[in-house]
């Protein structure tokens, strides 16, 4: 057996094989045949699983335990699953778990037979049956791997199960095991646009907080590798949160922003960094206190940093900083100021973007001056943008509250250009036109 321990040792696994297979066709002491016990026989079947044997060889192997009086335990069919995991032979594999699940409790799935089986149905798109086990998994308290975890995900997002995806993270957190699963950075970012476009409050903070993840273990890396998230995908947050009222999100987006810049008191944080050595500046994330000062209304704190950005950090303010700048002015009803940003941006030769023109609109708006939105929704379609459907849904129901029945007509023709389905006003045309007279007091 010493001689069986060091072959396993040094890999050998064609010796391993000869070693055992002369060893049972030996007698013992007492000049019987040597008998294995199941330990010793699942070594035997990793060195045929390691010399390329199939899994047919392998249910071969496992159907002569018998010979030797011996039943097949977990890790038996473990080798069966990783032979038909590399054979891709995922069918086989569903009914080999499902004979594991209805036989002893020696041979009951664990998490590595759960893994094989389930990454297998992922990858070959059976999204419903690799769901059901990974159900199973998590109520059994098995680990799920990183890999199984990030295949969840991804296909989940892919197919659009984003409800289920949510349910699968929360109860990865209920177990320690679990907790500390979070997909890659790439898809924790796609994660995030998906659930936000969908208005999944519940997914966009998990997908935050995976992110939290990754910057801090960024941070701790040697070497350091310093992430931060981009600025226009805060934004998608913060929208997200108001839309939903998520105040659970809208905490993890400003928790997300100050983690992403490593500061606490971010902007006095920054102006030392820039003079640091070597010096740290970035125009993201100064375009992300502009837009956290719009969101708390404070215009003057929005533009001092506006202003900074050139004077104090030696940077030149990009086109997500003039929107960022009309953002914060829009809020306060400050149209004017709004416009000027505008005009000022194109003086300086930045063009502007389909977002520049779409503050420009709700700058208007804002103000029930349905008229200059038309106008600057006109300027977007010359500059070869298309307006959203939100955009322009919204400068129609200033129309029809302002009765302003031109405007309106000038709005359908837009939408009959750019194929946009308008739907139906009726339930706020309903609102609207309540009469809150007192005629039916009166009556009755």
């Amino acid at each position: 057996m010493n001689h069986f321990a060091g072959l396993m040792t040094q890999q050998r696994w064609a010796d391993v094989k000869e070693l055992f297979e002369f060893w049972v066709r030996s007698l013992d002491k007492n000049g019987k045949p040597n008998k294995p016990d199941v330990n010793l026989y699942n070594h035997y079947l990793r060195a045929n699983l390691m010399i390329g044997a199939s899994a047919g060889d392998l249910l071969d192997l496992v159907a002569q335990m018998d010979d030797f009086a011996i039943v097949p335990n977990t890790a038996s069919f473990n080798f069966i699953l990783k032979a038909m995991n590399q054979a891709k032979e995922t069918e086989a594999a569903k009914k080999l778990l499902e004979r594991m699940l209805q036989g002893g409790a020696e041979s009951l799935p664990d998490d590595d037979s759960y893994d094989l089986v389930i990454g297998m149905l992922f990858e070959a798109e059976q999204i419903d049956a690799a769901l059901k086990y990974v159900d199973m998994a998590l109520k059994s308290g098995y680990l799920l791997s990183m890999r199984v975890f990030t295949e969840c995900v991804g296909s989940c997002v892919r197919q659009g199960r984003l409800d289920t995806l949510a349910t699968v993270i929360e109860r990865c957190k209920t177990k320690d095991q679990n907790r500390a699963l979070y997909p890659n950075w790439n898809l924790c970012n796609y994660l995030a646009e998906v659930a936000m476009q969908a208005d999944n409050s519940k997914l966009a903070f998990y997908a935050l907080e995976f992110m939290a993840k990754w910057i801090a273990r960024g941070e701790i890396a040697k070497p350091p590798f310093l992430l931060s998230v981009d600025e226009g995908l805060i934004v998608s947050a913060l929208a997200t949160a108001g839309r939903t009222y998520s105040s659970n999100l809208l905490d993890a987006s400003w928790a997300i922003l100050r983690r992403s810049l490593r500061q606490k008191k971010v902007y006095y944080q920054l102006e030392k960094l820039s003079s640091a050595d070597p010096p740290y500046k970035s125009v993201a994330a100064l375009n992300c206190i502009i837009l956290g000062c719009g969101n708390i209304w404070d215009i003057e704190r929005a533009y001092q940093t506006f202003d900074a950005i050139g004077s104090s950090f030696g940077l030149t303010p990009d086109i997500h900083s003039y929107n960022a700048l009309m953002y914060a002015f829009g809020k306060l009803k400050k149209t004017f100021e709004a416009s000027r940003v505008f005009e000022h941006m194109l003086s300086l030769g930045v063009k502007p973007n389909a977002k520049s023109y779409s503050l420009l609109v709700d700058a208007h708006l804002i103000n029930r001056d349905q008229k200059s939105a038309l106008s600057a929704i006109d300027e977007m379609v010359t500059a070869e943008f298309v307006p959203s459907k939100e955009t322009v849904k919204k400068v129609r129901r200033r129309c029809i509250r302002e009765m302003d029945y031109e405007s309106d007509d000038r709005v359908e023709s837009l939408a009959k250009k750019f194929n946009i389905q308008m739907g139906s006003e009726n339930r706020r045309g309903m609102l609207f036109n309540l009469d809150y007279g007192t005629e039916y007091a009166s009556a009755s």
